[in-house]
């Protein structure tokens, strides 16, 4: 199979997740100001628009929300049910600070789109809260309590050992 593009990844990555929406300039809008993505493309063709929201600090790795808005009479699933993330599948936004995260919820909460208030989870999930997009996808801001640097320590308030921190995520990946 031939390609027209010549720059790829030096390796397999995760680059993505798409969803499909009703109003693609609500989405990006709702998106832009409540969260840290910003748009990095749109484009439009013979099936309707696309976007693509991201980070634009990370060209080398970039991870993408692709949002997509089919004409009606164009659309390659419009039998299919337009589904949607949740109530737990969910995109997850990870923010600086607590305070950072009770502020993003309170917009959120001003614009009717908080679903579940701050709360703290256990490790090592830490502070969530979720909200909903205008598509009905659910979106969990969180400000994670741990964090490992360098793959050995963690930092306060729960300053578990690396052996735990793995103990901890392998059950939740086994629990999954």
């Amino acid at each position: 199979m031939e390609t027209t593009y010549n720059i790829h990844p030096p390796e397999p990555r995760w680059t993505h997740v798409a969803l499909r929406v009703k109003d693609i300039n609500a989405t990006i809008e709702w998106y832009t100001e409540n969260t840290p993505l910003s748009l990095v493309t749109r484009r439009e063709d013979e099936t309707g628009y696309a976007a693509w929201l991201g980070h634009t600090d990370n060209p080398h790795s970039p991870f993408l929300l692709v949002l997509t808005q089919f004409f009606p009479d164009k659309d390659p699933f419009a039998d299919a049910p337009n589904t949607v993330l949740g109530p737990f599948a969910h995109l997850g936004i990870e923010l600086p600070d607590l305070e950072s995260l009770k502020k993003a919820a309170e917009k959120m909460q001003a614009i009717g789109s908080l679903v579940m208030p701050v709360q703290e989870m256990p490790p090592p999930i830490g502070w969530i809260f979720m909200a909903k997009d205008p598509d009905g996808n659910t979106l969990e801001l969180k400000n994670l309590s741990m964090i490992i640097l360098n793959g050995e320590q963690a930092l306060e308030p729960h300053n578990h050992s690396y052996s735990e921190l793995k103990r901890m995520l392998y059950l939740m990946v086994t629990l999954l």
